[in-house]
């Protein structure tokens, strides 16, 4: 087994002429949780996606656990154990707040082996976990934008991964709702699931990781610890320094 849960190696990423994301190396250890933030634009999401398999590099290797992910698609490498949210919400209209998590029970981990009585127990447990148990019935659709980012992540849990990329799940919420999902996600690793997070709450990106990246105009600009990281010239020119959305 590898200390490293995922390996990024040269990962770059074109779309025609524009570089979204150039040259990017780094590790995540398993257990840790990894910061990842920048500026809008920065190719943070893109990173992600590439990650995740929605997205394959123009350039560079991605590893996990060892595993070479090229050509690998997104439904595979949810069932190896990557799980993800989205920063822009788009629950399965129609369908029950139980359902859509039943969907990332479904096609997360084992889920090609799991029957829909399982999925639904596991979603079940997983909107417990996000406070979303009594809204099990409710449509997804009907939900506000703090329950649906607390959805989003309960259908990422409910895939039971080993990874779990999360993109700005904290956008939108005010103090109280920041605090629950940071203690969330604390209880997530310490489930032992690696985390790397995608944030503009820099209160979040304190408190939860252990180590942070920095994305600037698609390049790594810093690497290392929380404290030392955001205390960077580089970094404070670049980001922290600026208005953010």
């Amino acid at each position: 087994m590898t200390e490293h849960i995922l390996e990024v190696r040269g990962l770059t990423r074109r779309f025609h002429d524009l570089v979204a994301v150039s040259n990017v190396s780094f590790h995540l250890k398993r257990g840790e949780i990894l910061g990842l933030i920048g500026p809008n634009g920065a190719g943070k999401t893109t990173v992600v996606s590439m990650v995740s398999g929605t997205l394959e590099p123009s350039e560079g290797e991605i590893a996990f656990e060892g595993r070479p992910l090229r050509g690998i698609p997104a439904f595979r490498r949810a069932h190896l154990g990557i799980g993800r949210t989205f920063q822009i919400m788009k629950p399965f209209p129609g369908m029950s707040v139980l359902d859509n998590a039943s969907v990332g029970a479904l096609f997360g981990a084992g889920g090609g082996e799991r029957s829909i009585r399982a999925a639904r127990e596991q979603a079940r447990a997983s909107l417990e976990f996000v406070g979303l148990g009594k809204r099990a019935a409710q449509r997804a659709d009907a939900l506000g934008g703090p329950d649906r980012k607390r959805l989003e992540l309960a259908k990422a849990l409910a895939m039971q991964p080993k990874l779990l990329l999360l993109d700005e799940v904290m956008a939108g919420l005010h103090h109280v709702e920041i605090e629950e999902v940071i203690d969330d996600i604390k209880k997530v690793r310490d489930r032992g699931i690696s985390i790397l997070v995608i944030e503009h709450v820099m209160k979040a990106i304190k408190s939860l990781s252990d180590r942070v990246l920095v994305l600037y105009h698609g390049e790594k600009i810093a690497e290392g610890g929380t404290g030392e990281v955001l205390r960077d010239a580089r970094v404070i020119e670049a980001y922290l320094g600026r208005r953010r959305d």
